[in-house]
Protein backbone atom coordinates (compact mmCIF):
# COMPACT_ATOMS: atom_id res chain seq x y z
CA UNK A 1 0.00 0.00 0.00
CA UNK A 2 1.02 3.67 -0.38
CA UNK A 3 2.72 5.61 2.58
CA UNK A 4 0.19 8.16 3.49
CA UNK A 5 1.91 8.49 6.84
CA UNK A 6 4.55 11.16 5.53
CA UNK A 7 2.42 14.79 5.46
CA UNK A 8 3.97 17.92 4.21
CA UNK A 9 3.12 21.32 5.31
CA UNK A 10 0.18 21.65 2.70
CA UNK A 11 -1.17 18.37 4.11
CA UNK A 12 -0.92 16.24 0.94
CA UNK A 13 0.17 13.03 1.52
CA UNK A 14 3.18 12.08 -0.14
CA UNK A 15 2.41 8.41 -1.94
CA UNK A 16 5.42 6.25 -2.06
CA UNK A 17 5.29 3.47 -5.30
CA UNK A 18 3.33 0.18 -4.04
CA UNK A 19 5.52 -1.61 -6.71
CA UNK A 20 8.90 -2.92 -7.28
CA UNK A 21 10.51 -2.34 -10.59
CA UNK A 22 9.29 -5.49 -13.51
CA UNK A 23 12.77 -6.80 -14.42
CA UNK A 24 12.20 -9.98 -16.42
CA UNK A 25 15.49 -12.10 -17.57
CA UNK A 26 16.66 -11.08 -20.81
CA UNK A 27 14.34 -7.46 -21.11
CA UNK A 28 14.78 -6.02 -24.03
CA UNK A 29 12.45 -3.31 -23.76
CA UNK A 30 11.91 -0.23 -20.52
CA UNK A 31 8.48 0.90 -20.22
CA UNK A 32 8.05 3.87 -17.73
CA UNK A 33 4.64 5.49 -17.10
CA UNK A 34 4.10 8.06 -14.43
CA UNK A 35 2.54 6.49 -11.49
CA UNK A 36 -0.12 3.92 -10.39
CA UNK A 37 -3.45 5.08 -9.99
CA UNK A 38 -4.93 4.99 -6.47
CA UNK A 39 -5.65 1.08 -4.79
CA UNK A 40 -9.19 1.14 -5.33
CA UNK A 41 -9.12 1.64 -8.97
CA UNK A 42 -7.02 -1.26 -9.43
CA UNK A 43 -7.92 -4.73 -11.15
CA UNK A 44 -5.02 -6.50 -10.53
CA UNK A 45 -1.64 -6.18 -8.66
CA UNK A 46 0.58 -5.20 -11.22
CA UNK A 47 1.24 -1.85 -13.79
CA UNK A 48 -1.94 -0.68 -16.01
CA UNK A 49 -4.31 -1.96 -12.83
CA UNK A 50 -7.19 0.04 -13.84
CA UNK A 51 -9.68 -1.70 -16.23
CA UNK A 52 -10.64 2.09 -17.61
CA UNK A 53 -6.84 2.15 -18.84
CA UNK A 54 -6.31 0.32 -22.04
CA UNK A 55 -2.73 -0.09 -22.29
CA UNK A 56 -3.36 -4.15 -21.64
CA UNK A 57 -5.97 -3.53 -24.80
CA UNK A 58 -3.24 -1.77 -26.80
CA UNK A 59 -1.19 -4.68 -26.12
CA UNK A 60 -3.78 -7.14 -26.91
CA UNK A 61 -4.61 -6.03 -30.35
CA UNK A 62 -0.89 -5.91 -31.28
CA UNK A 63 0.07 -9.04 -30.27
CA UNK A 64 -3.13 -11.15 -30.51
CA UNK A 65 -5.59 -9.22 -32.90
CA UNK A 66 -8.05 -8.87 -29.54
CA UNK A 67 -7.92 -6.29 -27.29
CA UNK A 68 -9.82 -8.22 -24.82
CA UNK A 69 -7.23 -10.86 -24.84
CA UNK A 70 -6.21 -9.43 -21.33
CA UNK A 71 -9.64 -9.17 -19.90
CA UNK A 72 -11.21 -11.93 -17.50
CA UNK A 73 -14.75 -11.21 -15.79
CA UNK A 74 -14.56 -11.04 -11.94
CA UNK A 75 -18.54 -11.21 -10.68
CA UNK A 76 -20.48 -8.96 -12.47
CA UNK A 77 -17.30 -6.49 -13.65
CA UNK A 78 -14.12 -7.47 -15.49
CA UNK A 79 -10.47 -7.16 -14.57
CA UNK A 80 -7.22 -7.48 -16.08
CA UNK A 81 -5.87 -11.41 -15.79
CA UNK A 82 -2.74 -10.86 -13.94
CA UNK A 83 -1.05 -14.38 -14.45
CA UNK A 84 -1.62 -13.75 -18.68
CA UNK A 85 -0.13 -9.70 -18.22
CA UNK A 86 2.86 -11.07 -16.65
CA UNK A 87 3.36 -13.87 -18.83
CA UNK A 88 3.47 -11.72 -21.57
CA UNK A 89 5.53 -9.37 -20.43
CA UNK A 90 8.26 -11.76 -19.69
CA UNK A 91 7.70 -13.77 -23.17
CA UNK A 92 8.61 -10.20 -24.96
CA UNK A 93 11.01 -8.95 -22.64
CA UNK A 94 9.35 -5.87 -21.10
CA UNK A 95 10.01 -4.69 -18.05
CA UNK A 96 7.81 -1.81 -16.33
CA UNK A 97 8.72 0.84 -13.60
CA UNK A 98 7.34 4.47 -13.45
CA UNK A 99 9.35 7.54 -13.89
CA UNK A 100 8.25 9.03 -10.55
CA UNK A 101 8.94 6.77 -7.19
CA UNK A 102 7.30 9.54 -5.29
CA UNK A 103 4.28 11.85 -5.52
CA UNK A 104 1.72 13.91 -3.99
CA UNK A 105 -1.37 14.32 -6.04
CA UNK A 106 -3.27 17.67 -6.07
CA UNK A 107 -6.33 16.17 -7.27
CA UNK A 108 -7.82 12.84 -6.46
CA UNK A 109 -6.72 10.45 -9.48
CA UNK A 110 -3.94 9.70 -11.65
CA UNK A 111 -3.77 12.74 -14.17
CA UNK A 112 -0.23 13.79 -15.01
CA UNK A 113 -1.63 17.32 -15.36
CA UNK A 114 -2.32 16.93 -11.26
CA UNK A 115 0.29 14.52 -10.35
CA UNK A 116 3.75 16.37 -8.44
CA UNK A 117 6.95 13.68 -8.53
CA UNK A 118 8.63 14.56 -5.27
CA UNK A 119 11.77 11.91 -6.16
CA UNK A 120 11.92 10.76 -9.17
CA UNK A 121 13.16 7.34 -10.29
CA UNK A 122 16.96 6.70 -10.82
CA UNK A 123 16.48 5.97 -14.89
CA UNK A 124 19.67 4.78 -15.49
CA UNK A 125 20.60 3.24 -11.99
CA UNK A 126 17.43 0.95 -13.53
CA UNK A 127 18.70 0.10 -16.72
CA UNK A 128 21.85 -1.08 -14.83
CA UNK A 129 20.16 -3.82 -14.01
CA UNK A 130 18.96 -5.07 -17.32
CA UNK A 131 21.87 -4.69 -19.35
CA UNK A 132 20.39 -6.05 -22.78
CA UNK A 133 17.48 -3.24 -22.72
CA UNK A 134 17.93 -1.31 -26.22
CA UNK A 135 14.67 0.30 -26.07
CA UNK A 136 13.03 2.82 -23.53
CA UNK A 137 9.33 3.93 -23.77
CA UNK A 138 7.43 6.78 -21.98
CA UNK A 139 3.94 6.23 -21.98
CA UNK A 140 2.83 9.43 -20.87
CA UNK A 141 3.98 13.55 -20.91
CA UNK A 142 5.05 13.82 -17.52
CA UNK A 143 6.86 10.37 -17.62
CA UNK A 144 8.79 12.05 -21.33
CA UNK A 145 9.76 14.64 -19.49
CA UNK A 146 11.09 13.25 -16.33
CA UNK A 147 12.88 10.38 -19.01
CA UNK A 148 14.31 13.32 -21.16
CA UNK A 149 15.75 15.25 -18.30
CA UNK A 150 17.47 12.58 -16.98
CA UNK A 151 18.84 11.18 -20.37
CA UNK A 152 19.64 14.72 -21.38
CA UNK A 153 17.69 14.08 -24.82
CA UNK A 154 14.83 16.06 -26.61
CA UNK A 155 11.39 15.03 -25.60
CA UNK A 156 10.01 13.15 -28.93
CA UNK A 157 6.95 13.96 -30.67
CA UNK A 158 4.17 11.59 -29.43
CA UNK A 159 4.46 8.69 -31.52
CA UNK A 160 8.17 8.88 -32.05
CA UNK A 161 11.21 8.53 -30.73
CA UNK A 162 14.57 10.52 -30.44
CA UNK A 163 18.12 8.88 -29.76
CA UNK A 164 20.62 8.99 -26.80
CA UNK A 165 23.89 7.84 -25.19
CA UNK A 166 24.41 5.90 -22.20
CA UNK A 167 27.52 4.71 -20.91
CA UNK A 168 28.50 4.18 -24.44
CA UNK A 169 25.74 2.65 -25.93
CA UNK A 170 23.55 3.90 -27.80
CA UNK A 171 19.16 3.41 -26.90
CA UNK A 172 15.95 4.56 -28.89
CA UNK A 173 13.87 6.69 -26.46
CA UNK A 174 9.76 6.48 -27.48
CA UNK A 175 7.63 8.66 -26.40
CA UNK A 176 3.67 6.38 -27.07
CA UNK A 177 0.17 8.11 -26.72
CA UNK A 178 -0.99 7.69 -23.21
CA UNK A 179 -3.07 4.55 -22.71
CA UNK A 180 -5.05 6.68 -20.28
CA UNK A 181 -9.23 7.16 -21.49
CA UNK A 182 -8.55 11.19 -21.10
CA UNK A 183 -6.23 11.15 -23.78
CA UNK A 184 -7.71 11.78 -27.29
CA UNK A 185 -7.35 8.93 -29.42
CA UNK A 186 -9.08 5.58 -30.88
CA UNK A 187 -7.85 2.68 -29.07
CA UNK A 188 -6.59 0.93 -32.71
CA UNK A 189 -4.45 4.64 -33.21
CA UNK A 190 -2.76 4.14 -30.55
CA UNK A 191 -1.85 0.53 -31.14
CA UNK A 192 -0.74 1.49 -34.37
CA UNK A 193 1.90 3.89 -32.87
CA UNK A 194 2.76 1.16 -29.96
CA UNK A 195 3.35 -1.17 -32.44
CA UNK A 196 6.55 0.53 -34.17
CA UNK A 197 8.28 -0.13 -30.67
CA UNK A 198 7.84 -3.93 -31.74
CA UNK A 199 9.35 -3.51 -34.91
Amino acid sequence: MPDMTDLQPDNIPIERHPLQPFLPEGAEILMLGSFPPKRERWSMDFYYPNIQNDMWRIMGLIFYGDKDYFVEPNGKKFRFCYDKVVKFCTEKHIAIFDAACAVKRRMDNASDAHLEIVEPTDIPALMRKIPQCHTVVSTGGKSAETIAEQLGCKVPAVGGFATFTLNGKEYRFYRMPSSSRAFPMKLEKKAEAYRRIFG
